[in-house]
């Protein structure tokens, strides 16, 4: 089958590097996630990754129900995604996959700054390449990074990866007769309230027309599957 995107762009959450107490850096779920994409790499796909803070760092549940400012609970969150993208691209140069991991916020020590020119020359040289620190602003999510950067890298899809295999009416783990939805548009998504991704994240898609396909990260070929346009997973469209 033919490829139906180049370029895509994953979301994925912190959590899917947590151990088994459900937080921290987990090394083995690292380099299982990176075996995953490379067989997708290995098809010729460009791939670029963001991904989140949860194993490490919630500012919501962490620092603002305590009372700590909003603008130090989301930098410290930054950072901690800056650890996930180091943990990540040890796993991805370990199968033999070279790497960048680009920052929105400086630390030269350990990752390069973004620029988006220096990224798309990433991708020219067939490298992975790895968003951290979000926007480099506080107030902004990694979902809606994960957005901006898609634009910005001139990405045709956002992969969404998540714990469950597609967007349902309702939750699946509360109501054993929630569906799944195979497609949905922007519009529906934003009016039912749908929590795979923030508002500020799925308006800015829909603007660009950017089509988001959520699917389970631990499903087998469910990347593969996606980008040869097989029907796996929800698909947020116009």
């Amino acid at each position: 089958m033919a490829l139906q995107y180049k370029r895509i762009l994953l979301k994925l959450g912190g959590e899917s590097l947590a151990g088994e107490g459900g937080s921290g850096i987990d090394p083995r779920r690292a380099e299982a996630i990176a075996q995953n994409v490379t067989k997708v790499i290995d098809l010729g796909i460009e791939m670029a990754i963001v991904i989140g803070a949860g194993n490490l760092w919630r500012g919501q549940q962490n620092g603002l129900e305590l009372g700590m400012e909003r603008v130090s609970a989301d930098h410290m969150g930054m950072l901690a995604t800056v650890m996930n993208s180091l943990a990540l691209q040890d796993a991805f140069e370990r199968l033999g996959y070279p790497t960048r991991v680009m920052t929105g916020i400086s630390v030269p020590q350990v990752a390069e700054p973004y620029i988006q020119r220096r990224a798309m020359r990433h991708f020219e040289k067939g490298r992975i390449v790895i968003f951290g620190a979000g926007t480099g602003n506080p107030y902004f999510t990694t979902d809606t990074a994960a957005s901006l950067r898609a634009m910005e890298i001139k990405a045709e899809a956002l992969i969404k990866a998540t714990k469950v295999d597609a967007v349902y009416d309702s939750d699946p783990k509360l109501n054993k007769d929630a569906k799944p939805f195979e497609k949905l548009t922007y519009i529906d998504a934003l009016n039912r309230g749908i929590k795979v991704m923030d508002s500020t994240a799925m308006a800015m898609c829909m603007d660009n027309d950017l089509p988001i396909h959520v699917i389970n990260v631990w499903s087998e070929d469910a990347l593969a599957k996606v980008v040869l346009g097989e029907k796996i997973g929800t698909q947020i469209s116009a």
